[in-house]
């Protein structure tokens, strides 16, 4: 009977099934919006008559277009040669330059001129395309984009600047410069990564700061290396100079009462409205860690969880919106990390993938020409550092940052090609560094000919200053007196660094209400009223009657579940997981599940979206729980990729504590893949920045003969990254979690838990295989009531405590191993109590546990893993120290791999361990 009134239920609330979400039809699925195809681009009659007629003339221009980046004087030092490119000779198209012919321009150049001759071409040409500004798009692959490039660029290289727009650039570049010296002469020892020799990069940010405020632009989320970045947050982010200097003297950047590391002064990071024209724009630098670039897909995520907030792109039902409407991604390069990280080229990977994309970054790529002491030759493969960017057929612009006109001309071509295209672009800003790796360095060891040059020459704010002077522009004192008056700044910042007193800047905006976890150990009610968890779990598998659903996944997944759900017990993991997305959906909060083949989950449980095996028509159950839903389900699938992939769902979780963010590994042992943001950021990200994450890691982990690659997600690992102290009980504080849930309501508690605590902490949940459809892992409605919630420890409720001489701890579920073994043996007198939670370590639970097993002298930890892995290294000092006993360990001896790959001798190990644990 309930049945059939849930059957009922499930029709309530749906959405027109005509309109049912799919990636295949025109209406996308949540977070996912098809664009409309654009139209072919139109050439007139004359055009192509022009083209035909003076074949040889276009091809000529055509070769310039492809080939005149590798005649351009792009080296500020000079030292670069300019080859001679063979396609830009004219006799090679049966051209003279002495022929005085001339040809119509319509259809071939882009220029106010009607018609030309071939001198006058070659002069255009030259100018155009070899001069301080070169260009790479030939590999576009739309007619489109090429021919848009080609009439952008051809038109737009010789846009002038008006007066007071070159005053500005001076003096952006002489503040620049003036914080360089102002930090040289206070702080000679203090490694700083300065901007000399860059400086014109400032007038980059400036042009990206305008053509955003023009286009509509509210959001801007940057990523950034070291270099420059001090002036950066200074000239331009309008971070206090004194919090820098107080760094430098070694005092702290937290605020008072707030418990955190702090980090390194480079790694400085800001949130800021800056006003340009009439529009507020909200600019966020994110902070970086030295591993350079993996900030990359950490700022791509968090432009795609602005755009979430915002309902802009691919959130937005409005028709004409796309994604990068309102939100920017910028992200900044070094040249020799970007042609050599890994991370570049899996941001790349996805950049345009579903659920990934953010309407295209301008990426900045700061070419010092140098890679800490390598020259570019021996740093790469390719011709340039961006040559990565063709992968994805991206447009590249070079420029020479000697010429901060051009400077600013080209990146004014890159912001216009991404607010049209919606693609990356790429600007490879060309320029030197005055000094070494850092100011303390002495680069002369290893390029003694590049800081010759360097050293001779004057620097291009002095450059640029004195041309303007030169010209009339502007008189040498509107200048100096722009110096003094940020000279005077500088100083009065510096007077003030005993007194100042760092401010508060996280839990801000969105994360108020939020506060950093207390030192002591709290316990959250998860439950949800059983008729919620009825409706949702129904819902969670109320689908259409037009979308043809697979017979099997009929059957055992939307039948079985209704009938778990009508009986209110045997819920599978899959359905507590369902049950916790859906009544975390129906409060409001949005979940987000990334990672390989999460849609239908490595082991074909989860079954979230439900494919139509005629159209390939997607539905997400769960995003339509009801007609006023307010929180959303986004399914992503991800590129074959860990380390980028995990950065990205680390800068989602970043941005809004309401989003629920998942990774999932398709097996455990593939974290290590993405190692280096976990280290960086997951790991430590609260302690060096105070920003919190809810970010939750699903490693699927079992020793079950699967082989080395397949069995361990190496707990071992994160236990140690925990800050969890073997001598002091473990509060709500420490840095993350781990937790190794044995029963599908306790992994519901646990998913709850994230987003209804008043605090945020990375979660790693040591996942399971086969207790995914184990009977004996199965709860009840029951288990995830009111009142009910996550238990760190599970006792022995089978024993008599005052028989039991025997106590086995474990985790896992190894633990169903046991305790099978020790029903087969009808053991009385042993008891299995298992760990839950790992970190925090659960003493007081433990404690509570012993107490009930008055007669007990033999303590015993058995594990599946090998003795150097798993959770005996960690859990052995703390029950020394904390719970009060000593359990000797059992369990597989040290080995150098996670497990063997030979099914005989996994299978001897099995018996082996059952009979050490109970003998």
């Amino acid at each position: 009977m309930l049945l059939s009134k849930l059957r009922c239920l499930c029709t309530k609330g749906r959405l027109n099934p005509a309109v049912t979400a799919c990636y295949h039809s025109q209406k996308g699925v949540y977070g996912f919006k098809p664009l409309k195809k654009r139209d072919s681009t139109d050439v007139s009659q004359s055009a192509i008559s022009n083209r035909a007629q003076h074949a040889n003339v276009y091809r000529f221009v055509e070769a310039y277009r492809k080939y005149g980046h590798r005649q351009a004087s792009l080296d500020p030092l000079g030292l670069q040669t300019v080859e001679d490119v063979p396609e830009l000779c004219p006799s090679k198209y049966g051209l003279s330059v002495d022929s005085q012919d001339s040809f119509p321009t319509e259809g071939i150049l882009h220029t106010d001129q009607a018609t030309m001759n071939l001198s006058q071409l070659v002069k255009f040409l030259e100018h155009e395309y070899c001069g301080h500004v070169a260009v790479e798009f030939d590999h576009l692959e739309t007619e489109e984009e090429r021919n848009w490039f080609a009439e952008a660029y051809e038109s737009k290289q010789n846009k002038e600047f008006s007066p007071d727009q070159k005053v500005s650039l001076a003096t952006l570049m002489l503040r620049c410069q003036g914080f360089d010296h102002f930090l040289s002469n206070k702080f000679t020892t203090v490694k700083r990564y300065g901007g000399e020799g860059g400086e014109s990069m400032m007038g980059m940010f400036k042009e990206i700061f305008e053509k955003s405020s023009e286009s509509g632009i509210s959001d801007i989320v940057i990523c950034m290396p070291h270099r420059g970045r001090l002036n950066f947050l200074t000239c331009m982010l309008q971070f206090p100079p004194v919090i820098m200097y107080q760094k430098m003297k070694g005092m702290s950047e937290l605020p008072p009462g707030a418990k955190g590391t702090g980090d390194v002064l480079s790694h400085t990071y800001t949130s800021v409205d800056l006003k340009y024209g009439s529009e507020d724009i909200h600019v966020s630098l994110i902070p970086n860690p030295s591993h350079l670039e993996a900030n990359n897909p950490v700022a791509a995520g968090k432009v795609r969880a602005k755009q979430q907030a915002l309902r802009e792109g691919d959130y937005c039902d409005e028709e004409g919106t796309v994604p990068g409407d309102k939100v920017l991604c910028l992200q900044v390069h070094g040249d020799a990390s970007f042609s050599a990280q890994g991370v570049v080229a899996e941001t790349f990977a996805f950049a345009e993938c579903p659920h990934f994309r953010v309407g295209g970054s301008v990426h900045l790529i700061i070419n010092n020409q140098v890679g800490f002491t390598t020259e570019a030759e021996r740093g790469r493969s390719s011709r340039y550092c961006s040559d990565l960017a063709k992968m994805n057929s991206y447009p590249v612009l070079h420029v020479n940052a000697d010429n901060p006109e051009d400077v600013m001309r080209a990146t004014s071509i890159a912001m216009d090609y991404r607010n049209k295209f919606r693609k990356d672009v790429i600007i490879d800003f060309i320029c030197f560094r005055k000094y070494g790796h850092n100011e303390i360095d002495d680069p002369s060891f290893t390029q003694p000919i590049m800081y010759q040059a360097i050293n001779s020459r004057t620097s291009i704010p002095d450059m640029y200053a004195n041309k303007l002077v030169d010209e009339g522009v502007c008189g040498r004192d509107v200048l100096d007196q722009a110096v003094q008056e940020w000279s005077e700044t500088l100083a009065k910042d510096m007077s003030r660094v005993d007194t100042y007193v760092p401010q508060q800047r996280h839990l801000q905006q969105q994360w108020s209400g939020l506060v950093q976890a207390s030192d002591s150990v709290s316990t959250w009610d998860t439950g949800v009223a059983t008729d919620i968890l009825k409706f949702v779990g129904a819902k969670s598998v109320d689908i259409p009657p037009d979308q043809n659903v697979h017979p099997t996944i009929q059957k055992t997944h939307v039948e079985r579940r209704l009938q778990r759900i009508t009986e209110g017990r045997d819920l599978d993991w899959a359905t507590t997981e369902a049950l916790a997305f859906g009544s975390l959906l129906y409060q409001g909060f949005n979940v987000r599940i990334s990672g390989q083949d999460v849609g239908r989950g490595t082991f074909s449980h989860r079954h979230g979206m439900i494919v139509d095996q005629e159209t390939d028509n997607i539905v997400i159950p769960l995003n339509h729980i009801s007609d006023n839903q307010t929180g959303f389900m986004e399914v992503a699938n991800s590129a074959l990729t860990e380390e980028a992939v995990l950065g990205f769902e680390y800068g989602m979780s970043l941005e809004n504590p309401k989003n629920l963010v998942i990774w999932e590994a398709q097996f455990g042992d593939f974290f290590n893949g993405a190692q280096i943001i976990i280290d960086t950021y997951v790991a430590s990200g609260e302690d060096k920045w105070l920003l919190q994450s809810g970010l939750v890691m699903l490693l699927p982990h079992g020793m079950d003969g699967a082989g080395p690659e397949h069995s361990s997600c190496r707990m071992e690992r994160f236990l140690q990254m925990c800050d969890s102290s073997e001598h002091k009980v473990d509060s709500d504080q420490v840095n993350l979690q781990v937790a190794n849930p044995t029963t599908s309501a306790q992994y519901f508690h646990l998913l709850r838990r994230q987003m209804v605590r008043n605090f945020r902490k990375p979660l790693v949940v040591v996942a399971p295989k086969v207790l995914l459809r184990l009977q004996a892992a199965m709860s009840s409605l029951s288990d995830m009531a009111p009142g009910t919630s996550f238990k760190p420890v599970l006792g022995d409720p089978g024993v008599k405590g005052d028989k039991v001489t025997k106590v086995i701890f474990c985790t896992g579920k190894h633990f169903y191993n046991l305790q099978k073994e020790r029903d087969s043996k009808n053991l009385q007198d042993t008891a299995i109590v298992r760990l839950e939670s790992l970190c925090p370590f659960p003493t007081a639970e433990l404690q509570a546990e012993l107490l009930k097993f008055p007669s007990a002298k033999d303590f015993v930890w058995s594990q599946e893993e090998h003795r150097n892995m798993g959770a005996w290294t960690f859990v052995s000092p703390r029950f020394e120290n904390l719970v009060g006993c000593k359990p000797r360990y059992v369990g597989r001896d040290h080995l150098g791999c996670p497990a063997t790959g030979i099914g005989e001798v996994h299978r001897a190990e099995v018996q082996q361990l059952m009979l050490d644990t109970f003998s």
